[in-house]
């Protein structure tokens, strides 16, 4: 849904590096290269960017309206 605060394995912080993440990724850059640049060298805190899809837009379109 949302970006957590920080990893679920090792604790560090990511979520202030999310949209940077996101705008290099999808203006074609390689994901490997953006979590190098950004420091991210733990395979846990990579995998929680890798991994993660913003489905908020999808979920909130079944709220219930009341």
């Amino acid at each position: 849904m949302i970006i957590p605060i920080r990893c679920f394995s090792c604790g560090k912080p990511i979520a202030k590096d999310w949209e940077e993440y996101k705008e290099r990724t999808s203006a074609g850059e390689d994901s490997k290269k953006v979590l190098d640049s950004l420091g991210y060298d733990r395979y846990c805190c990579r995998r929680m960017f890798i991994s993660h899809s913003e489905v908020i837009d999808d979920v909130m379109r079944y709220r219930r309206l009341q």
